[in-house]
């Protein structure tokens, strides 16, 4: 049964199932953090629910590159890696805008929400943990997780120091944080899908007598 492809099908199944999952999670938690930002006019909840939105949009990408050639996980990783740079400048903007308003956080949201949104992505990294050194698809997949782990602690502190302090910058310190690992893994996950493509066209471009080679680049 070595050359049935079993272990292959088993192993895009699962890779389904820990997506499907994540696109769940994360496009929940969207709707439930862009609003508690919008009430509590927090720019770091409003930072890390957009953050949220592009990771959906991230692993329904990386749903679709399952089963198929490393190229199309590669190409799908680099889409995922543009989009998120995109995210990254967009929440930049967004913070200059606030920096000449006068929106007051409302602390006890940021905490709550914070640690809710904690809470579900802790589960997406436990899902996601077995499958950080597959394909890129799935590498990337880590990397959003990772990241949104580390932002929403930074929320829950920006909540505690508006809290303490009686003052709007934390919030707005931590929005600016949160879009620099945006951007930071953005720019990990777009080097690794260009060097994995340039990897599979050196492969693609070999002369080889192996017919599943070929198969793999051109599937």
């Amino acid at each position: 049964m070595s050359g049935c492809g079993c272990e292959v099908e088993l192993k895009d199944n699962q890779q389904k199932t820990v997506l499907y999952w994540l696109l769940a999670i994360n496009a929940s938690m969207f709707v439930f953090e862009i609003g508690f930002g919008w009430l509590s006019e927090s720019t770091a909840l409003i930072a890390d629910s957009l953050d949220m939105l592009a990771d959906a949009i991230v692993y329904a990408i990386a749903l679709y590159a399952v089963g198929k050639s490393i190229q199309h996980k590669a190409n799908a990783a680099l889409v995922s890696g543009y989009f998120q740079l995109g995210l990254g400048v967009l929440i930049l903007m967004d913070i200059a805008r606030r920096l000449h308003g006068e929106s007051e956080p409302h602390s006890w949201f940021m905490i709550g929400v914070g640690m809710v949104a904690l809470v579900a992505n802790v589960i997406c990294l436990i899902l996601i943990r077995k499958h950080n050194n597959d394909e890129v698809h799935m590498r990337a997949s880590w990397i959003f997780s990772a990241n949104d782990v580390i932002a929403n602690l930074g929320v829950v502190i920006a909540g505690i120091l508006v809290m303490v302090l009686e003052q709007r910058w934390p919030d707005i310190v931590i929005g600016s944080i949160i879009s620099v690992l945006i951007l930071r893994g953005a720019y990990r996950i777009l080097n690794d899908a260009k060097q994995e493509l340039a990897s599979a066209q050196k492969t693609c471009e070999k002369p080889s007598e192996d017919k599943q080679t070929t198969s793999c680049c051109s599937k």
